[in-house]
């Protein structure tokens, strides 16, 4: 799921360019003027022994993301009403989200992590193996370019926006999909490691994980990245980040040695679920298309 591979490591923000200061640990950086937040964490993408348990992880996302995904497909073909608009998304994992597009748009996808891209092979996707923009033939050009929890993977993100432009049609749409600093469990995950308790933190940034986060935007900062890199913010939403059916494999799935804590957050989050949802959620969306275009969602 991840793309542009190149180094992460900077000392200014991407979106407003000041300068980052140390952050909660050692490889966590942050803007004072903006709230963008980073990580000098490595991917180990297609690096054997930094492989998750994909089939654990699989049962852990795929009620959530399938919902979201529903929800997430609603908002794009409400703006892109031609017939058989053609569709890019960036890092497939699973390919829940291209299969779903495939009913409505002409899908290609983009899949670097080996494994993955062969189980989407299997699933008879239209997938293209390597990273984002270079497995791409420069002369494809998009109406839709989608990338689902994957810009906060990706070592350069100014890089990636920008060359979506070189793919763009006319009036097209870009889509982000993933995580957001102002969401009631990142902001928790924060205070804790501020009280000594880091494990939520690291969970959040998937330290350890074979294609860690490298960053953490808010919708403000984000836009002003997006406005650098030549888009316009037509809108931004969010979508739930707790959904209670699959929530127990969503918490297990990262460590399996620790399953009284499971059972602990899991019923924490059963029991306070109802309130959850009247605070921030951990997802946000935001649509974009080219500065200088006509279209207005």
């Amino acid at each position: 799921m991840l793309t542009c591979q190149t180094d992460h490591t900077r000392d200014r923000c991407p979106c407003c360019l000041n300068e980052l200061t140390g952050g909660l640990d050692n490889w966590h950086h942050v803007c004072n003027s903006c709230g963008y937040e980073s990580a000098a964490l490595d991917n180990r993408i297609n690096v054997e022994a930094a492989a998750l348990c994909e089939v654990a992880r699989e049962d852990g996302l795929r009620t959530l993301r399938q919902d979201n995904f529903k929800e997430l497909m609603g908002m794009i073909s409400a703006r892109l009403t031609m017939q058989s608009p053609a569709l890019l998304e960036v890092g497939c994992g699973h390919g829940w989200f291209l299969e779903l597009a495939a009913r409505r748009f002409a899908t290609v996808g983009i899949e670097p992590d080996h494994r993955m891209f062969l189980k989407l092979q299997d699933k008879g996707l239209n997938v293209i193996e390597g990273y984002f923009p270079d497995a791409l033939n420069p002369t494809e050009k998009f109406d839709a370019i989608v990338f689902n929890d994957v810009l906060e993977h990706i070592a350069d993100p100014e890089a990636a926006l920008k060359a979506c432009l070189s793919i763009f049609k006319k009036d097209s749409v870009l889509v982000l999909n993933l995580p957001t600093s102002a969401g009631l469990f990142y902001r928790m995950a924060k205070i804790g490691k501020q009280l000594g308790l880091g494990g939520a933190f690291e969970r959040m940034w998937q330290k350890d994980f074979p294609s860690p986060h490298l960053h953490y935007f808010s919708a403000p900062n984000l836009k002003l990245l997006l406005q650098r890199c030549g888009f316009n913010v037509k809108s931004c939403a969010s979508l739930p980040s707790i959904r209670l059916s699959g929530l127990y494999s969503r918490i297990a799935y990262a460590d399996s040695t620790r399953k009284w804590r499971h059972v602990l957050l899991w019923f924490a989050l059963v029991i306070s679920y109802p309130l959850v949802r009247w605070f921030t959620s951990d997802i946000m969306v935001v649509l974009a298309s080219a500065d200088g275009t006509d279209r207005e969602f």
